[in-house]
């Protein structure tokens, strides 16, 4: 078992959500320590609902990871780069990143410990190397962690924002503005726990900023950049600027020129720190065939 230790400075509210922002533990897998009396305060086990306050003195005793019970799939990936300690993949749409209820079997993860064999332990047995996620139907770039150790390090370049995430989306209708930033906290839709939405109600700031690389007849593709790593982040800021994503049936409507599920969104590129070297890198994943097909039918519209 692995003790970590730190002080509380400004920071105040639950203390699963504090910590999901200042360590590299993903917030479900705090609360699994808080159930088992893992993290003290002051010296003091408490519940995932205890809220912090500046001068809190805290205490982790993360378990020593566990062996997986997740099966190794022989998945074929599109690996844009691969060393000792990071694996850059393009995520196919479709794959859902790590196994979850209804999706145990297929994931990007599955495929990961057939390639990979060792990846990070953090955040438990369910999400090995898995750092940061993109949603099902979101194809493109994706990093994950072969150690601890550049688990840690990208964790907080995510965290202070030294890592880059850039996306390519097709949205409806036409903004008036080729440049903008959406700033609007994003929560749990208290109508529906299977969607998010823009409230101020046990949200989390939120920030994506974009910008208009092409018009179409009656839609955009925008370059978006996140600023934060909220869940399901662009998809809920272009609902609320009333610009859903194109396909994205959960947060506006299925795509009228072309059968394809989900969103018509593409993570293309990502720049981090590597963490051994200190060197900047950029991967880029092409657009996949389906995208260019789209763009190829809203450019002929135009004509």
């Amino acid at each position: 078992m692995e003790q970590r230790s730190l002080k509380i400075e400004e920071q105040s509210g639950r203390i699963d959500k504090v910590l999901s922002e200042e360590t590299p533990y993903s917030r479900n897998f705090l609360q699994q320590m808080c159930g088992q009396g893992q993290i003290l305060v002051n010296g003091r086990a408490v519940k995932s609902s205890y809220r912090v306050e500046p001068g809190d003195e805290i205490v982790l005793q993360v378990p020593d990871p566990e062996p997986s019970d997740i099966q190794p799939e022989n998945i074929p990936l599109d690996i844009l780069y691969e060393d000792a300690d990071l694996i850059v993949v393009n995520k196919p749409k479709g794959m859902v990143v790590h196994p979850a209820p209804g999706a145990s079997h297929g994931t990007l993860v599955n495929a990961l410990l057939y390639h990979c064999q060792d990846l990070s332990g953090i955040n438990g047995t369910l999400r090995p190397g898995i750092v940061h996620r993109i949603d099902k139907d979101t194809t493109g770039c994706i990093v994950a962690c072969k150690n601890d150790f550049a688990h840690e390090a990208i964790a907080a370049q995510l965290a202070d924002k030294t890592c880059h995430r850039e996306y390519l989306a097709v949205v409806e209708g036409l903004l008036e503005h080729d440049d903008g930033l959406i700033d609007a906290p994003i929560g749990r839709d208290p109508r529906d726990r299977q969607r998010m939405c823009v409230t101020d109600r046990s949200s989390r700031p939120a920030r994506t900023s974009f910008h208009v690389r092409e018009r179409f007849v009656s839609s955009c593709l925008l370059d978006c950049r996140l600023e934060t790593g909220r869940t399901h982040q662009i998809r809920v800021h272009m609902k609320y600027i009333h610009h859903p994503v194109m396909g994205d049936e959960k947060y506006g409507h299925a795509c009228r020129y072309m059968d394809t599920h989900g969103q018509v969104l593409h993570a293309y590129r990502l720049t981090l720190v590597h963490p051994r070297t200190g060197r900047e890198m950029s991967f880029e994943a092409p657009l996949p065939a389906y995208f260019e097909t789209l763009l190829q039918m809203l450019r002929k519209e135009n004509q």
